[in-house]
């Protein structure tokens, strides 16, 4: 297949992207390299891709309309996999207009290029953060998520609601999928798995939030990236069963699905941090702070229908997905 992935420099990207050229599909990558972390981490994620048969890039803004006309125009996607996204609960508190232009208008020139050019289906990152104030564990794609606590849960949310009117109007076969804290190598810096390696060997102290009561669905890049190909080839088709008196939030009438892939084992942050500390052989110092402002006390992904409709589940280990984290770190930073 021909597939155009945007975010393609960024940590899903360059996974996605290595999973679809090893198999043999073509791959277009556009991603605008933003400075939101350093570029240095994009560019080599993407010289990964360039050594690889069938691989291109475009540097493009995805909420640059005429451009993502043209390109869709031009080159004839047949599947798309939308990654590329402002990023960042926190930041969202800084800088919320670059959610509004990436994740809003981004997303719209998405759509409209799918829409126009005949594509077979469009997979596009939500996230766990959709959950926002619910507490009911585990999270399930059929609960209700309209009470977001930051605008980046806000935005993801209404992707999926945007993705749901293209569906609707026009027949779009669309997917979510909703990741739930993604780890591993080639991970951005601004997650904690990053700050907190780089603080331990810097013997620097690492901030604890929440006074470290706090625990998240750790999943780890290889089973995100799987699953989303996997969801990819599964196009989305409307649920029979849909009932418009009682409508299921993570199905429709229309070609719209709704997925978690999450690990289903939700650990403790100072579970997790203990296991960074038994990868590095070093005892972190801790900074024990209070909650922060758009942050959730915990996760928890129901993938049961991830697994009924694509047959598959995250299910790697903490400790083996933080030894490859710790030992890609050490290499990447020649530590």
């Amino acid at each position: 297949m021909k597939v155009l992935i945007t975010g393609a420099a960024g940590f899903i990207g360059m996974h996605v992207a290595e999973i679809l050229l090893a198999r043999g599909d073509e791959v277009v990558g556009v991603d605008n390299l933003n400075d939101y972390y350093p570029v240095s981490l994009k560019h080599d994620r993407l010289n990964r891709l360039r050594d690889q048969k069938g691989f291109r890039f475009i540097e493009m803004d995805i909420s640059d309309t005429p451009a993502m006309t043209a390109l869709f125009a031009k080159e004839g996607f047949q599947r798309v996999v939308n990654l590329a996204a402002q990023a960042g609960v926190r930041y969202s508190l800084q800088n919320p207009l670059a959610y509004v232009q990436s994740n809003l208008v981004g997303f719209a020139n998405v759509l409209e290029g799918c829409r126009h050019n005949k594509v077979e289906h469009l997979a596009y990152a939500s996230s766990s953060s959709v959950y926002g104030a619910n507490t009911a564990q585990p999270f399930s794609v059929h609960h209700n998520v309209d009470h977001p606590v930051s605008l980046y849960a806000a935005s993801k949310k209404a992707n999926e609601l945007m993705a749901h009117t293209y569906s609707h109007l026009y027949g779009l076969p669309t997917t979510g999928l909703r990741y739930f804290t993604v780890y591993g190598p080639w991970g951005r810096p601004d997650m904690s798995p990053s700050l907190f390696t780089g603080a331990i060997l810097r013997g620097e102290p690492i901030k604890v939030f929440n006074q470290g009561a706090m625990q998240r669905d750790f999943t780890y890049i290889d089973d995100i990236a799987e699953g989303t190909v996997r969801v990819l080839d599964h196009v989305a088709t409307p649920n029979p069963q849909f009932d418009t008196d009682k409508p299921d939030p993570g199905s429709s009438y229309a070609p719209y699905r709704v997925y978690n892939i999450g690990n289903h084992t939700p650990v403790a942050l100072m579970t997790f941090i203990e296991t960074i500390e038994q990868a590095l052989g070093q005892v972190a110092q801790k900074e024990f702070l209070p909650m922060q402002a758009g942050d959730v006390v915990s996760t928890c992904a129901d993938v049961s229908d991830l697994q009924r409709d694509v047959g598959f589940e995250p299910a790697t280990p903490l400790a083996v997905g933080i030894g490859k984290f710790v030992e890609w770190y050490r290499s990447y930073h020649q530590i």
